[in-house]
């Protein structure tokens, strides 16, 4: 039996950071990659949401450490290069869908890897969840 796999929104990650609402989720598969039970990765261009968020709220040395942990302290795997399939797979979600970009890319890193998208971002995102065959975990509900 394939080992699941979660991959990481930028909310859910800021929610984590911040201690907001779905933190405890976000927490919980940290633990559960630690322990080998799943894994659990990001797409670089939702990185650079966190970090450029990290930097607005905390400032640019306080970002750098935030993310150089994420890089050399957890067990979560940055997806740096993108294939030619998520290429075309966020091209077409940016086309067809109102979404920014870096949401294009993360649906279409979950179509690619078969992982289960962790956000809490229902505007953009639920509309993919009703459309596609993709899993998503929403770390909270919609307001």
């Amino acid at each position: 039996m394939p080992t699941p796999h979660y991959l990481l929104d930028a909310c859910a990650v800021i929610a984590f950071f911040d201690n907001e609402r779905g933190a405890d989720i976000v927490s919980g598969l940290i633990d559960s990659a630690n322990r080998g039970e799943i894994t659990l990765s990001m797409n670089a261009a939702n990185l650079i949401e966190v970090y450029y968020d990290r930097i607005r709220e905390i400032g640019s040395e306080e970002a750098d450490d935030a993310i150089r942990n994420i890089y050399d302290d957890s067990p979560i795997s940055i997806i740096e290069e993108n294939s030619p399939a998520i290429v075309r797979e966020a091209a077409y979600f940016k086309a067809t869908g109102k979404m920014s970009f870096a949401d294009a890319i993360l649906v279409a890193t979950a179509r690619c890897t078969g992982a289960t998208v962790v956000t809490c971002d229902h505007v953009e995102l639920e509309p993919i969840e009703q459309q596609t065959q993709i899993p998503f975990l929403w770390i909270r509900p919609q307001f």
